[in-house]
């Protein structure tokens, strides 16, 4: 029985319905979805904490303490990258889609890449 708990940095409320934020660090909410042998459980949200200028790993230990072991971003700076890495949470990419729904679909179908360190943002702004 494989169990797993993704997070997804969304704007506004969040929600299975909702749309992925497109600066991680600065997302409104983590939704999470709650998987079991590639079906969805539950869904909750986690509000972000405050991200302040150097405060890249706030998520990655907000996250880690929540029991996440699996992230899907569109952009992700190096140094949270690594923090992630170190805490056994698997970050993975999918840049063309906003909606969270089809996203996590496509993870748990097993379509979602891993992020390589070549596809990491600079931090700040964009992506």
């Amino acid at each position: 029985m494989e169990r797993i708990r993704i997070a997804i940095p969304s704007v506004g409320e969040g929600g299975l319905e909702g749309l992925r934020a497109g600066h991680f660090g600065h997302c409104d909410v983590f939704t999470c979805i709650d998987a079991e042998n590639g079906e969805i459980k539950a869904v909750t949200t986690i509000q972000n904490e405050e991200h302040v200028q150097g405060g890249c790993m706030v998520p990655v230990n907000l996250l880690a303490k929540n029991n996440v072991n699996a992230l899907i971003v569109g952009g992700i700076g190096m140094r949270p990258l690594m923090g992630f890495k170190q805490v056994g949470i698997d970050v993975y990419h999918d840049a063309e889609r906003m909606e969270i729904k089809p996203v996590v679909e496509d993870m748990l179908a097993g379509k979602l890449p891993l992020i390589t360190n070549d596809q990491v943002c600079g931090g700040g702004g964009g992506a």
